[in-house]
């Protein structure tokens, strides 16, 4: 496996079923990444340590989950010029809506692409981080057309059966 261009990063390890999802499309598009827990508020030295040398260690995106308070996106993007996308985690009685309000509220200057609560925040988050890739990728961008040509022609094929019924 290549160095891992993408590091998917979590607060917690109860954050996994959700990001596990941006692994997923990862894995589709062949891009490499790295897991790794760091919490901003019971292990913040890991998250200062891993922000200050990310772009040194070669990643190029990084993807934070984080519930609750929500802080280790913006902790990150403090301390990195890389590409910084959060997703907030629906892990309190709030469900995600306290993690998407700390996430999307970054002071300026210090930016974080904000994705949905959840899943669909964790593929997106994904799929951004693919778009961003791409840029420089010929071969992910012909892949990243490919797959939004698919999705389109899922739902026209769909649509179609739906037609076919009703005659």
């Amino acid at each position: 496996m290549s160095r891992p261009l993408v590091a998917i990063v979590m607060g917690s390890e109860s954050d996994l079923t959700v990001m596990n999802e941006a692994a997923k499309m990862f894995d589709k598009f062949n891009v490499p990444y790295e897991i790794i827990v760091a919490s901003a508020h019971r292990s913040p030295g890991l998250v200062h340590e891993f922000s200050k040398g990310a772009e040194d260690a070669g990643f190029e995106v990084i993807i934070a989950g984080a519930g609750g308070a929500a802080h280790l996106p913006g902790v990150i993007a403090a301390e990195t010029v890389l590409p910084v996308i959060g997703v907030p985690i629906d892990s309190s009685p709030l469900k995600g809506f306290d993690s998407l309000l700390s996430i999307v509220q970054m002071p300026a200057g210090v930016p974080v692409a904000t994705m949905a609560v959840g899943v669909a925040g964790a593929r997106n988050a994904a799929l951004l981080s693919i778009q961003i890739l791409s840029r420089k990728d010929v071969t992910l961008l012909t892949q990243l057309k490919q797959y939004k040509s698919d999705m389109a022609d899922a739902i026209e094929k769909k649509q179609e059966a739906r037609n076919k019924k009703q005659e």
